[in-house]
């Protein structure tokens, strides 16, 4: 019998670009872990994407059935649209994110994936957890450094 995984999301910047944050939560029948890392500079739909990939990367075993739940409308709608295969085709050309959404994809052939887009800020105390946890780390002074993003736009350099 194989069990769900369940995997809530979210992911906050202050200044959209600025300090950023991720927020996961994770369960696995009783069993429930919590995930969450600040950056120095980054973007809102970058830290909503880092923490699928951070999710999945966390993962010890291919082949699982997945539910994300994920406030990001960016992200439920790149995956579940199926644009960010479209995507790939064109090289990423015009498309922010490409490094992130590569990483997604190298995730994305080892298990069966499904999201789920729920509202933010609302009634979910799931979602809502994951946004304590996402503006905590971003707010926390002690972050790490998103190269990608910060090579690419000439922040801090």
């Amino acid at each position: 019998m194989s069990k769900q995984l369940i995997i809530y999301t979210d992911g906050a910047a202050r200044g959209n670009p600025g300090p950023g944050g991720y927020g996961i939560i994770m369960q696995w029948g009783n069993t429930v872990k919590e995930l969450s890392q600040g950056f120095r500079m980054t973007t809102n739909n970058r830290m909503e994407l880092m923490a699928v990939i951070v999710a999945l990367q966390s993962l010890t075993r291919d082949g699982l059935d997945v539910t994300i739940f994920t406030d990001s409308s960016y992200v439920v709608n790149s995956v579940e649209k199926k644009w960010v295969f479209g995507w790939v085709k064109t090289g990423f050309k015009d498309k922010k994110n490409a490094d992130l959404w590569m990483q997604y994809l190298d995730q994305h052939k080892k298990h069966r994936i499904k999201f789920v887009w729920v509202k933010g800020h609302a009634d979910n105390p799931m979602n809502n957890r994951c946004d304590a946890l996402a503006t905590a780390a971003a707010d926390s002074g002690k972050w790490l450094i998103d190269h990608a993003y910060e090579n690419t736009t000439g922040h801090f350099k």
